[in-house]
């Protein structure tokens, strides 16, 4: 009876096994939505992939540019950032902090500089790319040479992106993904929206921060509700590779390593359209800390992945019009809309979205995703033969 059970038991396992892996590989063109997964599984329309691990023919790592003029107003490192896939979606960013330098805010001069952003060959030992995307900065005497990209769009509203990366360097820098909106680029503090994931090289290495801004109010307090300083899972510290990953809902923002949630922040969600933005940065100050001269650190990434809504507007890097540029709320509701559902985190190939079966009538049939299958599973077989 015993073993009868166990082979019935074993059958249904296979059944929804072979339900999960059977998923199709499909092109974002055969997509009508997105379905995120884990405490944050929500809706959105458009799909984004960005890859560096096979770019050899652009890998170059440029000199250091001494002088902050010249390594502001410097070229592109390679044709890469000139082609139409990355011009389209990214703006290298060449601004600088001499406002506030000047008036005693920092200590340090920011330049960011397109010499700060290259393609560079991975000497890892047992390398799992070939190539990677290199977000430099560097401290000089007189100045910090920084590196920023931006998104050309400030119509993302809600999404999930991801980065796998590392960061590795001296103390005193910065490194960030986050979302950002200043409404009129006013200094006001109540006209920014911010969703951060930050790494400061002079915290221990498992250690992310993470915030809704502001995290301090107008009389300089900090904002505890705002921010989770958060500790990283076993063997994923900032210098190993991992995903790092920020899903920004209207309820919450919430952060992942390597599909384990790190935090989440309820609290002063932004509301409003914005933009997304990665960069390497130090201004010598109190948060950011002050690198030696003559040191330098690094975010390096892999790839850049964003499933994400907005607001259909001139700017935005939606390939739908206005009118199926949909909410995240309608998303749920219109399965006209929806028909074709499709997932990137249960896919075999990082990119490559798979179709989820049944579309948006059957979404629950696949709730028990593969990961989780391999998890549950093994569970149920020791308790049943417990």
């Amino acid at each position: 009876m015993a073993i009868q059970s166990l082979q019935t038991f074993l059958f249904i396992v296979l059944q929804v096994v072979g339900r999960v892996t059977c998923l199709k590989e499909v092109s974002d063109r055969q997509c009508d939505c997105y379905l995120t997964n884990d405490t944050s599984k929500n809706y959105f329309t458009t799909h984004n992939f960005f890859d560096f691990r096979a770019l050899a023919q652009y890998a170059k790592v440029p000199s250091p540019i001494a002088d902050p003029y010249d390594s502001t107003n410097a070229d592109e490192t390679s044709n890469y950032f000139l082609n139409d896939n990355w011009t389209k979606v990214w703006g290298i960013q060449q601004w600088n902090n001499s406002d506030t330098v000047d008036s005693g805010d920092v200590p340090v001069l920011l330049v960011n500089s397109p010499n700060n952003i290259y393609i560079e060959k991975n000497e890892d030992e047992n390398a799992s790319s070939d190539t990677f995307l290199t977000m430099r900065t560097l401290r000089y005497k007189d100045y910090q040479s920084t590196a920023e990209f931006e998104s050309i769009s400030k119509a993302y509203h809600f999404l999930s992106v991801r980065m796998y990366a590392r960061t590795i360097g001296a103390p005193g820098a910065i490194t960030a993904m986050f979302t950002y909106r200043n409404d009129g680029g006013s200094t006001q503090l109540t006209t920014v929206q911010e969703s951060d994931l930050e790494i400061r090289t002079m915290d221990p290495k498992d250690k992310v921060q993470y915030t809704n801004q502001p995290s301090y109010n107008a009389a300089g307090y900090d904002i505890p509700k705002a921010t989770r300083n958060a500790t990283t899972p076993i063997q994923a510290d900032w210098t190993q590779w991992s995903v790092h990953r920020m899903d920004w809902s209207p309820t919450d923002t919430t952060w992942y390593i390597d599909g384990r949630q790190v935090a989440s922040i309820a609290f002063q969600v932004p509301r409003d359209p914005s933009q997304v933005i990665f960069n390497a940065w130090s201004d010598g100050g109190e948060w950011s800390g002050n690198m030696s001269v003559g040191k330098d650190a690094y975010l390096q990434i892999q790839w850049i992945e964003i499933v994400y809504n907005s607001t259909g507007n001139a700017k935005t890097t939606d390939k739908r019009n206005e009118d199926t540029a949909w909410s995240l709320s309608n998303a749920k509701r219109d399965e006209e809309g929806c028909q074709n559902v499709c997932s990137i985190d249960d896919t075999p190939t990082t990119g490559t979205p798979v179709l989820l079966q049944g579309g948006a009538s059957r979404i629950s049939d696949h709730i028990l995703g593969l990961g989780v299958a391999y998890i549950w599973i093994p569970l149920l077989l020791a308790t049943f033969l417990i």
